[in-house]
């Protein structure tokens, strides 16, 4: 067997390979999960052939047997300047030889990410995925977990506006950066955003992915001297669901009043609900289970890192040989 990069007359080979998987599933999800694994970069949720992405095959006596697809982070970034990477697709034929298949899949596209200058390579997984233990073998370890609640109808509470709530303006990002390190464990943000820049590169796939063409935007922030509360309601046009994204202190009655606060602004909408939160959010997913909405499904974080960084202070011990 051989990993060679995919060329032109591989992919209908690749597009059959993806839909026999798809196909195959043991419990086909139900249409809010399908969609949001569609809309978020879940691993074999889609196959974006028009964008940048790398693509590897696995060639077996002249046969693609699987492949592994790669994006820069975020998505539709110029793969020449990425140095986050993150795994979109992997498809093997169903065979003894499966998991060796998808090893060697992994390994070629981790070396190949850090020949291009790429530092991290990051995966979302659904919990429950067979595939999680060939990443975890590979050396890529869970540093998150993310939970999509949805509700089909909300139950909207009597709490409030928070005191200090206003809309968004100029200037406020920087402060929402601060709150995002306030609330997120220090290990995740170090992996994600360890600085501004690359926490606004990185903002819109932070706040749920599903932006879309036609959906309108409204953010609104509560700032008591410095920010501790954000919301965005994101009111889709379209048939998707509309989402609701928080950034939280944990202090009580603060999560009630953003949760209300958002649905609020979704106003009378009859349309379905989702918001992406992680397992840190605890009071934020315990106001929107308190409104009606339930976990839709819960997802699984992973990294590899494929470069060894040294502390400033401690490069004049490394060796200069071998």
């Amino acid at each position: 067997m051989k990993i060679r990069a995919a060329g032109l007359l591989d992919l209908s080979r690749i597009e059959e390979l993806h839909r026999s998987a798809d196909s195959n599933l043991k419990e086909a999800p139900v249409p809010a999960a399908r969609l949001w694994t569609l809309l978020s970069s879940t691993l074999s949720a889609f196959l974006p052939l028009a964008q940048e992405t790398l693509i590897f095959v696995a060639e077996d006596r002249g046969k693609v047997v699987g492949f592994i697809q790669a994006s820069g982070t975020p998505i539709g970034l110029d793969l020449r300047s990425a140095k986050v990477m993150q795994v979109l697709n992997l498809q093997m034929i169903d065979s003894r030889e499966s998991e060796d298949i998808a090893a060697a899949l992994i390994d070629h596209l981790a070396n190949q990410a850090l020949q291009r200058g790429a530092h991290r390579l990051f995966v979302r997984l659904p919990d429950r995925d067979s595939l999680l233990p060939v990443f975890r073998l590979r050396g890529f370890r869970q540093y998150a977990t993310e939970q999509i609640l949805f509700a089909e109808h909300v139950r909207r509470g009597i709490t409030p506006s928070p005191e200090g709530a206003r809309p968004l303006k100029r200037g406020d990002t920087r402060r929402l950066y601060q709150l995002y390190r306030k609330v997120t464990p220090q290990h995740v943000s170090q992996l994600e955003a360890p600085t501004y820049r690359d926490w606004r590169a990185l903002h819109g796939e932070w706040t749920g992915r599903l932006g879309t063409g036609g959906s309108n935007k409204e953010d609104v922030v509560v700032d008591r001297v410095e920010p501790v509360g954000w919301v965005r309601a994101d009111r889709s046009t379209g048939a998707q669901p509309h989402t609701l994204s928080f950034l939280a202190l944990p202090e009580p009655p603060l999560p009630d009043e953003l949760a209300d606060l958002g649905l609020k602004l979704l106003g009378e909408s009859e349309t379905p609900v989702w918001s992406s939160l992680r397992h840190y959010d605890s009071q934020m997913i315990d106001a929107l289970r308190g409104r009606g909405f339930s976990v839709l499904l819960t997802q699984l974080l992973l990294v590899k890192e494929l470069a060894l960084r040294v502390p400033v202070q401690e490069k004049g011990l490394v060796p200069s040989f071998g």
